[in-house]
């Protein structure tokens, strides 16, 4: 999943500093990371609370009831009710609207306050969540749950990228992903054990579990220091050396002080960040990154996490058998977001899109073609051995986008901007993450009633849009320092280079005039 997911800033500086892996990174790392166990989780169990028959009749009758009754029984539509969506979608939203707020806070009063924050929304959402009465109450829930969504990538990405060395900023920066994936697979696990209880305290159980995970965020931003570039940007000096020797392991820390004090100076130029992504040099990262997250919730892959256990009651498993397939995925889902940690320095961003893309496109054709073959609104003719292979087909879809489309989405807009715009195109980036992860959750049940098998192939149409846009318009980035991106990337690129032209010497000038 991506899930919702993050944006890591990248490096500031391309001067090579002393900076040991120190163990207080690691565990500040780690303990950050854990907002994406929260997010993740949520993934992992909506999908999976919504198809719970206590949890539908309290909340969702028009749901249950088309679920039940026999002359409205369509495998496709079973699930089409608005209160549902609504339930869904709206942490997305939310998420979307408190991410220009938690930009704000992120700048004016630190990462460590900005993940506190979010950590106080996740706490208070789940108990609302888990307490609820009445739908109201439980989309209010929801709400201060995606605000605490909304803060947390905004700040957790960024708080790991300003404290990690450069040689393993990128392996700790996926972390915070592959807490995602890890927090779908709990909750997978979490529906498949209280799905069994009586009664109302299997939904209530698995959202209170929430609280878990957040309860470890939120305690971890109240123990971990505030980075250096907070710091330093908000004009205290002496404590941000202070942290600064402390994450490094060694006195010698000025070369990169006066990078920080350097950067921070540059961007306290641009007064409206937003404003400068329009000029001439921004225009093609913008692109880049805006299309990227469009294609990257057209693949399809959040719809379908969100609701796994209900695509595989339409395949016609019980409901036992549809949590076991959906647990099945949240492992692969798991285990693939570790290729990319070796090969995305091996084999570069853009090979890895076109290979997963193909996989990808193969996988959703081939469902596509057995569901309209197979399964009927009001008929299932599906055999075990074709039930077995949608499952695995499922699998190597999830597996494809977990190395490829997964990471390299946020990967991606997080190395192209320049320094003085990077911030407000990863905010851009986020936000628009955000609202295309809405619009396709909102609607899947919709589409899935309306279009039935040929869901699939409007993703993989989509697949197939987005590989040829990475083969003809995607520069590759492997290995080119980020202060190079426009005179190695977007100047050289065949087309991109027609809008670059021109803005680059002028852009050249400002830069050196303001190091003088």
């Amino acid at each position: 999943m991506h899930s919702a997911g993050f944006a890591a800033p990248p490096l500031q500086d391309a001067i090579e500093l002393e900076a040991k892996i120190t163990p207080v990174v690691i565990i500040y790392s780690i303990m950050v990371a854990s907002g994406g166990l929260v997010f993740g989780y949520d993934v992992g169990i909506s999908g999976g609370v919504i198809s719970m028959q206590i949890f539908l009749e309290e909340f969702f009758p028009v749901g249950e009831e088309r679920s039940q009754e026999a002359e409205m029984n369509n495998n496709y539509c079973r699930y089409e009710d608005q209160g549902m969506q609504i339930f869904t979608s709206s942490l997305f939203l939310t998420a979307l609207i408190s991410t220009f707020y938690a930009s704000n806070t992120t700048r004016h009063r630190g990462r460590k306050t900005t993940m506190l924050i979010a950590g106080l929304l996740f706490l208070v959402g789940i108990i609302l969540s888990a307490s609820a009465r009445s739908l109201p109450m439980l989309i209010v829930g929801r709400i201060f749950l995606g605000s605490g969504v909304g803060f947390a990538n905004q700040a957790v990405p960024l708080f790991i990228s300003e404290i990690a060395p450069s040689r393993i900023r990128g392996a700790l920066n996926i972390l915070f992903q592959f807490d995602m994936t890890l927090g779908i697979l709990f909750g997978d696990l979490t529906i498949f054990t209280t799905s069994k209880m009586e009664g109302e305290w299997g939904w209530r159980i698995t959202l209170g579990l929430a609280g878990v995970p957040a309860l470890l965020f939120t305690l971890g931003a109240i123990l971990v220091d505030e980075t250096p570039n907070s710091l330093i940007e908000r004009g205290h000096l002496e404590e941000g050396k202070s942290v600064l020797r402390k994450i490094r392991g060694t006195d010698n820390i000025e070369p990169e002080y006066m990078a920080i004090l350097s950067a921070s100076s540059i961007s306290q130029k641009v007064e409206y960040p937003f404003e400068e992504l329009l000029t001439g040099q921004n225009g093609a990262p913008l692109v880049i990154a805006i299309m990227i997250q469009v294609f990257q919730q057209f693949t399809g892959i959040n719809a379908i996490l969100l609701y796994t256990p209900l695509l595989f009651k339409t395949l016609g498993y019980g409901s036992a058998a549809s949590l076991y397939s959906a647990i099945v995925t949240g492992v692969v889902n798991v285990v693939s977001t570790l290729v990319p940690i070796y090969f995305v320095d091996q084999s570069g961003r853009r090979k890895l899109l076109l290979v997963g893309g193909v996989q990808m496109f193969v996988c959703q054709t081939i469902i596509a073609i057995i569901l309209g073959l197979k399964v009927r609104d009001n008929s299932n003719t599906l055999s075990q051995g074709m039930a077995f292979t949608m499952v695995l087909l499922l699998c190597l879809y999830v597996s494809s986008f977990a190395w490829s489309w997964g990471p390299m989405g946020w990967l991606v807009p997080s190395e192209i901007f320049p320094l003085e715009t990077r911030s407000a195109g990863l905010s851009v980036t986020v936000c628009v993450n955000m609202m295309f992860t809405f619009l396709i959750s909102q609607s899947f049940p919709s589409m899935l009633c309306e279009m039935k098998f040929g869901i699939f192939l409007f993703f993989s149409g989509w697949v197939l849009v987005m590989s040829l846009f990475v083969y003809y318009l995607l520069p590759e980035t492997k290995g080119v320092p980020i202060e190079e991106m426009n005179e190695r990337v977007w100047k050289q690129h065949w087309f991109w280079s027609k809008f670059m032209e021109g803005e680059m010497e002028e852009y050249s000038d400002e830069c050196t005039q303001s190091e003088i």
